[in-house]
């Protein structure tokens, strides 16, 4: 579907984008760093003549200035579908919300599901010769948001590079109004170093990938370890297709390690469909053919994944019971990120010919200056099963690995608790009998 603007798109100030903004709006912040500062600045100082505005938004790499303006969460409604660590902050005051997604679905939830929005406001490049805004790293659902907005406004600056992809434009007829931004420094991630732990879970990992295998790499230091693993490795002509574009990708590019030569999809292509991390990984994709930045349902649908043999998905968990489910997002009530792609590619991995997706965690975790285990009898009272039971496979930490596809709930608890830390194993094994997971004389 194309949407076509009802006039031709004119330049405008921020502050007169922020004026057509009335009370009782739904807007679209856009993700990640799509998301418009100069505008959100411009409608912070309208906080007290508004009321009840709704933003959807997606991992903030930035303080929003709405949020600031309105600190008691009276004027602006935040609403999120993956938490920064920002944006966690924010819901811990009360003023963010979460919507809970599978990330690949979203751009079917706009067309089919939520009604049309109406403003959405988008940090492009500046229109190129042909006419064209290109969204540079976050391609995402936002194609999908302009063909049901009611107004489309894209704010320009140059610092967004040239990412190279699937629809990973706006025309200018799509377009109805173009802020010129101030072409500020895009955001960037620091790079999480990699601990002795992240080492260790990536060292067993790195066994399993083969000579042409296609990577999903999640977010966090263990799959940057793995990345990093990969880099001193034998491994060659590994291929991409990511949800989230990393630092450790970048690595593992310059290395020569990323050929696609094997890949059904996209061969020879680093596909993507957003990406957040250092300058060098920005420099890097800048008008770049072997990279491909391509809408979200693209990368992440489970039926798109697993058209590419030997996908090794590696994801991160925060807590895992004996059965196997995977609490991924929250600290019981308290939100913290989201589902992301997380289940999707555990799904699309498993469902590729050859395919493994490793969920990885370190065994304990310091609460208060108290050690406690991630492996636990049972999930903290609130927490949200990302990825359920039934889908796991392989589950990793410092002391070891285990495929729990086709175990039995007695299996799955004899072998995860192999995987804790030893100080908490005789507890975990005494409420595993005590409980009935494990029946008195299976072992």
């Amino acid at each position: 579907m194309f949407r076509r603007a009802a006039q031709p798109a004119r330049e405008i100030s921020a502050d007169a984008a922020a004026l057509l903004v009335q009370s009782g709006m739904w807007l679209d912040f856009s993700a990640v760093l799509a998301q418009p500062d100069m505008f959100d600045a411009a409608l912070a100082k309208r906080a007290a003549d508004l009321h009840h505005i709704k933003i959807r938004a997606c991992l903030s790499t930035r303080p929003r200035a709405v949020l600031e303006a309105d600190p008691e969460g009276e004027h602006f409604f935040w609403l999120n579908s993956h938490f920064s660590g920002y944006d966690r902050r924010k819901h811990d005051a009360g003023i963010a919300r979460y919507i809970p997604v599978n990330l690949g679905e979203i751009p079917d939830y706009y067309r089919r599901f939520i009604d049309p929005v109406d403003i959405v406001i988008i940090k492009t490049r500046p229109m190129d010769a042909a006419g064209n805004f290109n969204l540079g790293l976050a391609n995402l659902w936002h194609r999908a948001i302009v063909e049901r907005a009611r107004m489309v406004i894209v704010e320009t600056s140059a610092a967004v590079p040239l990412a190279l992809g699937v629809d990973n434009h706006l025309h200018v007829s799509e377009v109805d109004f173009i802020i010129r931004g101030d072409d500020h420094p895009l955001a960037e991630l620091p790079t999480t170093e990699a601990t002795a732990v992240d080492r260790a879970v990536g060292q067993q990992i790195i066994g399993e990938i083969e000579d042409g295998s296609c990577l999903q790499i999640g977010i966090g230091g263990m799959p940057n370890a793995v990345c990093s693993l990969l880099v001193e490795s034998a491994v060659h002509d590994l291929g991409v297709h990511t949800e989230m574009l990393t630092d450790g990708i970048i690595d593992l590019y310059r290395a020569g390690k990323l050929t696609g030569l094997h890949k059904s999809m996209d061969k020879g292509k680093v596909v993507y469909s957003f990406g957040l991390g250092s300058r060098k990984m920005y420099d890097a994709v800048d008008g770049n053919p072997d990279f491909l930045c391509c809408p979200v349902d693209y990368t992440n649908l489970p039926h798109m994944v697993m058209q590419n043999d030997g996908v090794v998905a590696i994801n991160n968990t925060t807590q895992i019971d004996l059965q196997g489910q995977a609490a991924s997002e929250s600290d019981g009530f308290r939100h913290i990120s989201g589902t992301g792609g997380q289940l999707q590619f555990v799904r699309g991995a498993y469902a590729s010919k050859g395919g493994k997706s490793f969920i990885c965690l370190s065994s304990t975790y310091d609460k208060r200056g108290e050690r406690r285990s991630r492996i636990v009898l049972a999930l903290t009272q609130g927490n949200i099963v990302t990825t359920p039971r039934s889908d796991m496979m392989y589950v990793v930490t410092e002391y070891g690995m285990v495929n729990l596809k086709g175990k039995s709930v007695p299996e799955r608890a004899h072998a995860l608790i192999g995987l804790a830390h030893p100080d908490f194993r005789e507890d975990l094994e005494r409420d595993a009998y005590e409980n009935r997971l494990i029946p008195r004389g299976f072992f």
